[in-house]
């Protein structure tokens, strides 16, 4: 009975532990120690759809700072009666619905849930791949695919960032922290 409990304490603790977002998000290899499993799926869609490792998490530091169901803020009337979410965008990569959508029905992955991992980085990286095909954008790239990657592919072909004062720093934020995790990837044992 006790070796029983023992073992339930265990494993409730260690779903605990992968529900929490990593500690040091300013630190590649620590957060490839912390979440075994990550970099085999980084690697996985990197080598399918050619998104870089770094660029890849660099996206899911800025969309969901690693937190597997993470939503967008809820939207209110009146300032307290609940009318919704500002998006329908979830889970590490921040897909929205449609999105998503597209992405399973293109990819064949049905069954992909934006909640786990190693679906969420494919999705980046076929995403990265979409915006390189149709936009010419590099999949080195970080600040440009960055923008692509919130503005729509569409968006990015039409420059509707262009002024965006706000979303230029943001894509700036993700370049930084790209190199940032690029030079960190290298040294990792």
């Amino acid at each position: 009975m006790r070796k029983t409990a023992l073992l339930l304490v265990l494993i409730l603790a260690s779903c605990v532990r992968e529900s929490q977002p990593p500690a040091r998000q300013d630190d590649a290899c620590f957060i490839l120690q912390q979440r075994h499993g990550w970099l085999r799926d980084l690697r996985k869609s990197e080598a399918v759809w050619g998104a870089p490792v770094s660029v890849q998490m660099a996206i899911i530091w800025k969309e969901s700072s690693f937190r597997a169901r993470v939503k967008t803020r809820r939207t209110f009337f009146l300032g307290s009666i609940p009318t919704g979410r500002i998006s329908s965008a979830y889970g590490f990569s921040q897909a929205l619905d449609g999105t998503w959508a597209d992405y399973q029905s293109k990819t064949g992955a049905r069954r992909a849930q934006r909640h786990d991992f190693g679906d969420a980085t494919d999705f980046i990286g076929w995403y990265m791949s979409e915006s390189n095909r149709r936009n010419g954008i590099a999949m080195d790239d970080a600040y440009n695919q960055y923008l692509a990657y919130h503005q729509g592919q569409g968006g990015y072909r039409s420059g509707s960032y262009r002024g965006q004062t706000w979303l230029l720093n943001v894509a700036r934020q993700v370049q930084n922290r790209a190199n940032l995790y690029e030079s960190q990837l290298q040294d990792c044992s």
